[in-house]
C-alpha cells in the first residue's frame, strides 16, 4: 500500500473514531473528553501543518499514533519519528501519556523512549533534584555540545534503529 493511500485510510478510520468517541474500553461516549478529543483531532487533520500528524489507534479515540518530522536547520532535519499519545480520561486537566516509538536521541529522551519531564507531573518524588531531571541521557548532554559530533552520531544511531525495524 502506498503512503498515500494509507494516510487516507487512517484520516478515514480517524473521522470514523472521532464521529464515535471511542473512550479506551471500546464504548462509544459523548462526554466531554470524547468531544475535546474529537475537536482536537478534527482541527489537527485540518491545519495542513505538514510537520506533524496524528491519528488514532485503530477506532480508539483515546490512544494515537503521531509523526512528527525534524525541524528545517537542526540536527533532526530529514529525520522523521514516531511517538505514541495517550490521553487519559481526565484529559485536558490530566496529561496524556506522550512517547516516542522511534529511538530518539536527545538530552531529555531516555533510551526507552520516555521523555524527561514526565516525572514533573505524576512520577515526581521528594528525593528528586535538578540533577535528575536535567538531563535524562547525560551522553546525549555532554555530546550536544559539540553539534558537529551530536549530528554525526544522531545520524548513525537513527540509520541502525530504523534499518532494524524494517520488515
Amino acid at each position: 500500500m502506498n503512503t498515500a493511500s494509507q494516510n487516507r485510510d487512517r484520516a478515514a478510520t480517524s473521522v470514523t473514531a472521532a464521529r464515535k468517541g471511542a473512550e479506551p474500553s471500546g464504548g462509544a461516549s459523548r462526554g466531554p473528553v470524547g468531544k475535546r478529543l474529537q475537536q482536537e483531532l478534527m482541527t489537527l487533520m485540518m491545519s495542513g501543518d505538514k510537520g506533524i500528524s496524528a491519528f488514532p489507534e485503530s477506532d480508539n479515540l483515546f490512544k494515537w499514533v503521531g509523526t512528527i518530522h525534524g525541524a528545517a536547520g537542526t540536527v533532526y532535519e530529514d529525520l522523521r519519528y514516531k511517538l505514541s499519545l495517550e490521553f487519559p480520561s481526565g484529559y485536558p486537566y490530566n496529561a496524556p501519556t506522550v512517547k516516542f516509538l522511534t529511538p530518539c536521541y536527545h538530552p531529555i529522551v531516555d533510551t526507552q523512549g520516555n521523555i524527561c519531564l514526565d516525572i514533573l507531573k505524576d512520577k515526581w518524588s521528594a528525593l528528586y533534584d535538578v540533577r535528575t531531571i536535567l538531563p535524562l541521557n547525560t551522553h546525549a548532554a555532554e555530546l550536544w555540545k559539540n553539534p558537529t559530533a551530536f549530528k554525526k552520531y544522531l545520524q548513525e544511531t537513527y540509520s541502525k534503529q530504523v534499518t532494524s525495524q524494517e520488515p
